[in-house]
């Protein structure tokens, strides 16, 4: 402990000759970007649907808050990591180095419940983009009667049965060949995985950031004018706060870009990771947040809503509502390729996770543990239930509220901020208004589901 503590004081107090022999790499891009594209996909996907239903200038509180947020928790995250006097220590073994078996045997089981359902969530996100752009904009569809709950077709006042379009490919194929293509990239490694998101990422924020700006016409500015009473403003933005953690959460990643950057810079990793953090944060909160005022101002709260109920995501919506033919396929491919890069990060940290915890339970037991049938097992798993909920085709946003934010809350806000707080080798970043912020923050979110449930 007394060891880890000095090495962390070292870390901390680097002078500025320390801070000028790290300079930025192409390695730190390529980071910064693989943080950015694990992030973006839920940030323009779900996130102007739920802020933008509570009005504009809650829209702004949002944006004013969340780039501190989203810094500082993922900073406190990967300090948390970097924390460890074991070389190759992934967050899974960090937690158990520093709270024991007990506790780490819990708070891996609390990681991987934090980020397996945004996999599970990215899994219905791309069949649904696929889908409506099949139906939408290729136009290759099958009509299907409408089924009301009780599984009668449902009928027009008219008495004409409703008929929905369907599309010509069977939804489990398309989910399962989606998903395998997917899980390949992965499978074929990390350097392959942070090369694809690359190539992925710059052509998304070219289009990411002009279409922000080609929307701009739409703009409704009546919106400006409403603002909501004290109670309901203050409410809205409580609401909101899961979805914006969520939204903007690239946690999954953190832990092995912390590994990798203690490898590459020893005790130095930390305040190397700052700045690539500080950098991703502001890339975010530019494109992400520009682009999510750009959709609000240019949509009404009632197709808001009906994009909500429609499961899909805002750029789905708008290619099927705008009459613009670059609207109509660029919407889609920026969703597509959102979805792409940011399942990487989430897949990295779900499997991990689910490594951890059954290696752990294993070595408990007193049994070997066998590598290779552990990650065959564990790509059976993803596979298989990433396919039957993309299938089944719950609520995105559903999913979000109840499981997504809280839970990441808790990973991401609060533990490192307790670990800062008890774990010797943290002590230098203790008493900080940062931390209590962080702290709040993460009450917040996972005090927002029972402030939704009473309201």
């Amino acid at each position: 402990m007394q060891k880890d503590a000095i090495c962390t004081q070292e870390l901390v107090q680097n002078d500025t000759a320390t801070t000028k022999s790290l300079p930025w790499t192409r390695q730190d891009t390529t980071w910064m970007l693989s943080l950015f594209g694990t992030a973006v996909g839920a940030g323009i996907l779900f996130l102007p649907i739920n802020a933008g239903m509570g009005g504009f200038w809650p829209l702004m509180v949002m944006v004013a808050i969340i780039g501190p947020m989203t810094y500082l928790a993922h900073r406190g995250l990967s300090r948390f990591v970097c924390s460890s006097s074991k070389p190759g220590s992934d967050i899974t073994h960090v937690v158990e180095e520093h709270f024991g078996v007990g506790a780490g045997k819990a708070i891996t089981l609390l990681y991987f419940f934090a980020i397996y359902p945004i996999v599970l969530i990215y899994g219905v996100g791309i069949t649904n983009t696929v889908e409506s752009f099949i139906v939408n904009q290729l136009n290759i569809f099958v009509e299907v009667p409408r089924l009301a709950a009780d599984g009668a077709p449902m009928l027009t006042e008219a008495g004409v049965q409703i008929m929905d379009k369907v599309s010509g490919v069977p939804r489990w194929l398309l989910s399962g060949g989606l998903i395998i293509a997917m899980m390949s990239v992965m499978v074929a490694g990390e350097k392959m995985m942070l090369k694809v998101t690359q190539l992925l990422v710059y052509p998304l924020v070219a289009i990411l950031a002009f279409m922000s700006f080609y929307l701009i016409p739409d703009w409704k500015m009546d919106a400006l004018q409403v603002v909501p009473q004290a109670g309901e403003f203050l409410g809205t933005v409580w609401l909101t706060i899961p979805v914006l953690i969520f939204a903007f959460n690239h946690s999954p990643a953190i832990s092995q870009f912390s590994v990798s950057l203690k490898r590459e810079h020893g005790v130095n990793a930390a305040r190397k990771a700052d700045v690539i953090l500080r950098n991703t944060t502001l890339m975010l909160v530019g494109f992400v947040m520009l682009f999510v005022v750009s959709c609000v101002l240019s949509l009404s709260p009632a197709q808001l809503a009906e994009a909500k109920a429609m499961n899909l995501p805002i750029l789905s919506y708008l290619a099927n509502v705008h009459e613009s033919g670059f609207v109509s396929y660029f919407g889609p491919f920026i969703a597509f390729v959102a979805i792409i890069s940011s399942f990487f990060g989430h897949y990295m940290g779900a499997t991990e996770g689910m490594k951890g915890l059954i290696t752990k339970q294993l070595r408990s037991s007193g049994k070997e543990v066998s590598d290779a049938k552990l990650n065959k097992f564990i790509l059976g798993f993803m596979f298989l239930t990433i396919w039957g909920v993309a299938v089944i085709n719950p609520s995105i946003l559903g999913m979000i509220e109840a499981l997504g934010g809280p839970i990441i809350a808790a990973i991401l806000y609060l533990m490192p901020m307790y670990a800062i707080h008890k774990v010797p080798a943290l002590a230098p970043y203790r008493g900080r208004f940062s931390n209590i912020f962080v702290v709040v923050a993460g009450l917040l979110a996972m005090t927002a589901i029972l402030f939704g449930l009473v309201s």
